[in-house]
């Protein structure tokens, strides 16, 4: 139990020289941070030039709005919902909105090989990437992060029926990209 408390204290001190902008404490935020947090970003983005501007924005809102987190809870996870929301704005601003047809959509489907077990993590992020921006967002905030359509609409600025519309085109993309890669270099 001491141990608990002292690192909660520890943790606070942290915060607090984070707070008061003590460089050495946001460079170690930074760092400890900067994979998970890239990868996050990697997922919302079209290229890594992208994803490094959505992460240095994010890691700005977090150095900005230090002062807001609770010690004790996980700052991780903090950090994470501020990338998310700092890629949905990254996406708000530089997509205009379309919406798709949910009837379209109903349409859709395909039976083949299944090419996503046999991908590494690195083909499938870039499968994600080549996406447009809509499908991917939705993809994101519906497989990645666990949020519901209901939300999804409210976050994009978009109906429930686009979001689902979105969701499943963005799949049957995916799924040709993966087949594609897997039918070409005989994986």
């Amino acid at each position: 139990m001491d141990i608990a408390l002292d690192l909660q204290h520890e943790e606070k001190d942290f915060i607090t020289a984070c707070v008061n902008k003590e460089r050495w404490a946001q460079k170690q935020l930074y760092e400890e941070h900067y994979s998970k947090m890239m990868g996050v970003c990697l997922r919302y983005s079209n290229n890594r030039e992208d994803a490094l501007d959505i992460l240095h924005d994010g890691f700005l809102k977090v150095f900005n709005n230090i002062s807001k987190y609770q010690p004790g809870t996980s700052i991780s996870a903090w950090i994470r919902r501020i990338m998310v929301n700092t890629s949905i704005d990254f996406y708000r601003k530089s997509i205009r909105r379309r919406t798709e047809d949910l009837e379209k959509a109903y349409g859709l489907s395909g039976d083949g090989a299944d090419a996503v077990s046999q991908c590494s993590e690195k083909e499938i992020l870039i499968a994600v990437q080549k996406l447009s921006p809509a499908y991917r967002a939705v993809f994101n905030l519906y497989v990645i992060e666990g949020f519901s359509h209901k939300e999804i609409a409210k976050q994009l600025g978009i109906t429930e029926s686009t979001s689902r519309s979105n969701l499943v085109k963005a799949r049957l993309k995916l799924k040709g990209f993966l087949a594609k890669n897997y039918i070409e270099y005989g994986k």
